[in-house]
């Protein structure tokens, strides 16, 4: 399996655990979000990059704490805290500092 296909692999993995759980407007939410912002928040911990226009249409509409409370460890080995903190700032949209997303916590200077 490629690198890129074992990504995605793992990526459905996380839409699942989490869709799983409840279905609704979070999970509606992070669709969107990975859908329109996944080149922006993926790791590995690349440079971060201005998000689409589209991503940030995306992080508007979202339920940010839902979207927080349903991080797992597994979703923290796919997904980029750093860049989801980079692109909810860059959006307009930023997460709070102190403020927790899964066991990330947000740092003072987010971006």
């Amino acid at each position: 399996m490629g690198k890129l296909s074992g990504l995605f692999l793992a990526m459905a993995l996380v839409l699942a655990m989490v869709a799983g759980t409840r279905s609704d407007a979070c999970d509606d939410s992070l669709q969107s979000l990975f859908a329109e912002c996944r080149e922006y928040i993926l790791n590995p911990p690349n440079p971060k990059i201005a998000p689409s226009d589209a991503c940030c249409g995306a992080i508007q509409k979202a339920d940010v704490p839902c979207l927080c409370s349903k991080v797992t460890p597994a979703t923290e080995k796919v997904v980029c805290m750093d860049k989801v903190v980079y692109v909810a700032g860059y959006c307009k949209r930023p997460l709070k500092p102190g403020s927790k997303c899964g066991s990330y916590i947000v740092p003072s200077t987010s971006w």
